[in-house]
């Protein structure tokens, strides 16, 4: 794998910079309601040293009644702030997380017109398999500036992805296991109806990363895309269940170039809850 600080870097480049004044780590551990873990006591048990931590559910959009939605902009500068993450700083993001949820940060950020800024390959798993060091006290923060420029183009609404369903014109991508797609498995939240956005295609995110982890190599994860039915030529709109692994997409279609990306934020969780949106269910 080719480290780069603005997509994917791997254990040995973390490794090597970890005594850089300008790193900022930041763990993004999510996970699913239903799985029983606790991200935010699982990294006050063991950190990569040095590391913050990101709470998805709390730094989003509290006006919202969908799970998570990216924060406004002056609620990511006063966090990022507190947490001591400013301007001039490489970020690097991993989780412990079985739905990768690192790289949903990396878009936030990438959101927000930061662009010095990675997840781990392999996360906090790999991390630990190697023997490298963690630590279980938080790290001394100190208020850093910081500067946003929210990218819109980055980010879908509901009204655009129908548009998009409607024209054909995007390709939009669903991270989501293939029973969720295709509507014959239940969702995990309740009230939601079961199938997918007309016109979609569907990746799961699982099929873009390697046994142990890590994201497959630039040939692989086109081969990935294109295998799914994906045009590259087309603009792209990720999506999923609640805007966190679509975001592994989103960092997928960035490893191979293809800059022309959005996220639908809403996903599933509110596509699937009004019934005056159309649905299909079975294969693309």
């Amino acid at each position: 794998m080719q480290d780069d600080p603005r997509t994917l870097v791997s254990t040995d480049w973390l490794a090597a910079h970890l005594g850089d004044p300008d790193l900022r780590i930041i763990d993004a551990s999510w996970h699913m309601p239903a799985s029983g873990r606790d991200a935010r006591a699982e990294y006050d048990g063991a950190h990569i040293t040095g590391a913050r931590f990101f709470d998805i559910d709390a730094i989003s959009d509290r006006r919202s009644a969908l799970p998570h939605m990216a924060p406004p902009p002056e609620m990511f500068i006063s966090r990022m702030r507190a947490m001591g993450v400013g301007d001039g700083h490489q970020v690097v993001i991993y989780d412990n997380s079985d739905v990768h949820s690192a790289a949903r940060v990396w878009w936030t950020f990438r959101l927000m017109g930061k662009k010095d800024v990675a997840v781990l390959d392999g996360g906090l798993p790999k991390w630990l398999a190697e023997g490298r060091p963690t630590e279980d006290m938080p790290p001394v923060m100190r208020d850093r500036h910081i500067t946003v420029q929210r990218q819109a183009g980055l980010v879908r609404d509901v009204t655009q992805v129908a548009s998009a369903s409607k024209l054909r014109d995007h390709e939009i991508i669903d991270a989501r296991a293939p029973g969720r797609f295709r509507g014959e498995a239940d969702e995990p939240r309740p009230g939601m109806r079961s199938g997918h956005i007309p016109g979609s295609r569907n990746l799961p995110f699982a099929r873009l990363l390697n046994d142990d982890g890590t994201m497959k190599d630039e040939g692989a994860l086109r081969a990935a895309f294109e295998d799914a039915g994906v045009d590259l030529s087309k603009p792209a709109i990720t999506t999923c269940g609640s805007g966190v692994t679509a975001a592994i997409l989103s960092l997928a279609l960035e490893r191979i170039g293809h800059r022309n990306h959005s996220l639908y934020d809403g996903s599933w969780s509110e596509w699937g809850s009004f019934a005056d949106l159309n649905i299909a269910t079975g294969d693309a």
